[in-house]
């Protein structure tokens, strides 16, 4: 974010074309660094989900191997003794000896996970699922706990980072030949003026890679632009291949998301059905043995089936995107009527599975949660720069933006909005808000302003 009252010393160029992009830049700095301040804070957080949550719960997650396993079926059995009338939804088995297994449950009109001790057969504890705080941090940092409205402002500011990125990029860019001081590092010599200006521009710069990514891989779980987007992405090609069907593709009205947590190449995945033929629906153990069978990631999921077409569910989304795995499977006949993987994936899943695993932290383990950090902390530096910047070149009555243009002079900058405007739909909509503003609002203000000081 910048101001228009620099130093005369800094001899900032004057053109329409700067003053414009400019003015943009301060805008969506100025209405937008606050939600990515919030998003940088609540992101670096969630990077360390697995860490948090082994320490908050780790009485509930760790056992002490001692013999063999009670099987799947008489755990679940164990947890309906302890809460009568419980529907179960879902169980995870752990994904080593020293794990614990989950039920899923509800009861009483409430989400619960009860804790099993695999080789007691006996239950560790249990966590209503409204309380878990690491989610909790992951719905504020993506829609600040404000449902669809939360969702879209987040998508907003994520949009206009791009704006922010494209416009600070040309302010950053050297008008004319000079040292590299300024420009790939901060003049420390210059005077506190240039100083601010290097420590908002410089880092910047350096971040915009990492702050550019972080944007687009986010996008595909927004509500807005990544749903259409996950739309077009399913519907380009010919469909899923035939390679993941046992039989022909099922002609579904159920998505594979409205049943289950899966990978996002997935989630729009048609749910089969189960054929209805008389039989008793195979336990849980039975469907164990075939996840087995498949070679499908230990931290897999199984998701039961409460209707009687339904079908038992495998979900794996482990830590690398490689080995993520949705399989349905018949709950009478134990047939694999679908199992979609990676390698399944045409190439813009594969693209958005490796980058919400690069997002997420959980690709790489460890380096990639702390090169992440880096960028968040980065991100949150230089809203806050950008905010002192202008605060100490702000004049003491007005705005302090630069001067807008005629809108004759603005065509390339214009032409530019229009196509991020095409692209992000919201940002289009939102860019016609703020110009309107601007011109009906803010400029006429200036106008009346400079009228009565002359």
């Amino acid at each position: 974010m910048k101001s228009v009252d620099a130093p005369q010393s800094q001899k900032t160029p004057n053109n329409s074309l700067y003053r414009t992009i400019w003015r943009w830049h301060f805008y969506a700095g100025m209405i937008f660094a606050p939600f990515l301040i919030i998003l940088a804070v609540t992101g670096s957080i969630y990077l360390f989900k697995p860490q948090i949550e082994q320490v908050l719960y780790q009485d509930y997650y760790e056992v002490t191997p001692q013999g063999d396993k009670i099987s799947a079926s008489k755990q679940i059995e164990e947890v309906k003794k302890l809460y009568p009338g419980a529907v179960v939804t879902k169980y995870r088995p752990g994904e080593n000896a020293e794990r614990s297994s989950e039920v899923s449950i509800t009861f009483n009109n409430e989400s619960l996970t009860v804790f099993m001790d695999p080789y007691t057969g006996k239950s560790i504890g249990e966590l209503n699922n409204e309380d878990r705080i690491m989610d909790k941090v992951e719905e504020f940092h993506g829609e600040l706990m404000a449902g669809t409205l939360g969702d879209r402002l987040v998508e907003l500011a994520a949009c206009w980072t791009i704006v922010l990125i494209v416009t600070g990029l040309y302010l950053w860019f050297p008008k004319k030949q000079q040292g590299l001081s300024g420009i790939l590092f901060p003049r420390l010599n210059k005077g506190k003026s240039v100083l601010r200006r290097d420590l908002h521009a410089v880092p910047a710069f350096w971040l915009t890679a990492g702050m550019l990514f972080l944007v687009l891989t986010g996008l595909p779980w927004s509500g807005f632009w990544g749903s259409h987007f996950q739309t077009l992405a399913t519907n380009s090609g010919a469909g899923y291949p035939p390679s993941i069907w046992i039989g022909s593709a099922p002609t579904s009205t159920i998505k594979t998301k409205d049943i289950a947590d899966v990978p996002w190449a997935a989630e729009n995945l048609d749910v089969p059905i189960s054929e209805i033929q008389g039989f008793i629906p195979l336990s849980i153990d039975d469907v164990m043995a075939i996840a087995n069978r498949e070679g499908i990631h230990p931290s897999y999921t199984v998701y039961i089936p409460q209707e009687k077409n339904g079908v038992y569910t495998l979900s794996a989304f482990p830590p690398k995107a490689q080995d993520e795995a949705t399989i349905h499977i018949d709950q009478y006949s134990g047939a694999v009527l679908a199992d979609y993987r990676y390698d399944h994936y045409g190439l813009i899943g594969k693209i958005v599975a490796l980058g919400i695993t690069l997002h997420k932290g959980t690709q790489f383990g460890f380096m990639n949660q702390l090169i992440s950090l880096l960028i968040c902390l980065g991100i949150i530096f230089v809203a806050v720069s950008g905010f002192y910047l202008w605060w100490k070149r702000k004049p003491k009555k007005g705005l302090g933006a630069p001067k807008a243009s005629p809108i004759r002079q603005m065509k390339f900058f214009l032409l530019l909005l229009i196509s991020l405007g095409i692209l992000f739909p919201l940002v289009g909509l939102s860019l016609i808000v703020v110009w309107l503003i601007d011109w009906l609002i803010i400029q006429k203000i200036s106008v009346v302003k400079n009228f009565l000081n002359a």
